[in-house]
Order: structure tokens, then sequence, then C-alpha cells
């Protein structure tokens, strides 16, 4: 088989196996870097909520309907959580559905293209929708849990703040994760 070698190739992040994959296939490749690893856009503004871990919910749910929000992508740990949140939020007639791993590619796209055309109020995701997710004009984007690496909280409100335009990254955080937020 005669492969032939890519001279040209954009991509959003590189992890450093793709660097290197980069690399060897690209003749003379090009990195261009617009911000570091862990910088995240002047745009959005950082909030940090304090909450009782049960109560979490509850206060997401005030903060949609108080502040009227038109749409939040909102961030869990795992995909139960995720499911049930998601099933909270139905109960108050707030339109939401949940993607992530266990969900079906379908169902996936199902729901992004819900919440792209506004039919959907809030999209509860785990880290598979961090990276890669371009939904235009996201405002608020939530970290129902905190994550565990400064990484995947960058990629998680890199989905608000874009094109120039203001967002904003809220943290609901529970007395038993406060040590994550100093990190």
């Amino acid at each position: 088989m005669n492969f032939k070698k890519i001279s040209k190739s954009f991509r959003a992040t590189f992890s450093n196996s793709f660097r290197k994959l980069a690399n060897e296939l690209v003749d003379n490749p090009t990195e261009i870097s617009v911000t570091s690893d862990n910088e995240t856009a002047a745009n959005v503004d950082h909030y940090v909520h304090p909450v009782d871990k049960s109560r979490k919910a509850e206060l997401l749910i005030e903060l949609i309907e108080t502040e009227q929000w038109k749409q939040a992508l909102v961030f869990t740990r795992t995909k139960h959580g995720a499911d049930r949140l998601t099933k909270q939020l139905l109960k108050v007639d707030i339109k939401a559905a949940a993607i992530h791993g266990n969900k079906t590619q379908n169902n996936r796209m199902k729901a992004l293209d819900s919440f792209k055309d506004h039919s959907l109020q809030v999209l509860v995701a785990t880290d598979v929708a961090a990276r890669g997710l371009d939904i235009p004009l996201i405002q608020h984007v939530i970290n129902f849990d905190v994550p565990t690496v400064a990484k995947d909280y960058v990629h998680r409100i890199g989905r608000t703040g874009r094109a120039g335009r203001g967002g904003e990254a809220i943290s609901l955080v529970s007395a038993d994760k406060c040590r994550l937020c100093k990190r």
C-alpha cells in the first residue's frame, strides 16, 4: 500500500501522543498555539458556589430559573450522575438531556442537535463532551462536579467564551472538594 504524507492538518488541541504522530507523518509540521495548555479565555468569568453536596441540584435549578438562563452546558463526573441530574431537571420542567459514553452515538447526536436548535435548555455531559464540542453562543458552563485535573477544567469551560464573546464558568463546590479548587 502506498501512503501519501499529509502536508497540512488542523486540530483544536494536541495531546503529546498526537504531536509525536504528527511529527512522524507530516512534512515540516507547523504548530500554532494561541494559549498555553492550562490557560482559559480572558473573556470568561469564573465563579465558585460553595454548596452542600446534597443540595447541588437544587442550587443549579435555582440558578437556571432565577438567572433565566436560556441554555447551560453542565458537566458531571460520572455517567450515572449525568442521568440522575437530567431526571431531576426534567421533574421541574427544565428541558434537559444527558450525553455520555453509555449513550449511543445516535442518541448523543440527537441530544446535541436538540441543544443546538434550542429545543433543550440544559445539556448534561461527562467529559466525553469536553473536547471537540462546538456549540455556538454557549454562555454558561457549569461544573456540577469539579474536575480532578486542571486540563479538564480548561477543556470544559472552553465551550464558552468563544469567538470573542463572553461567558461564565460556574463551579458548584461541596466542602469535600474544596481542595480541588486550589490546584
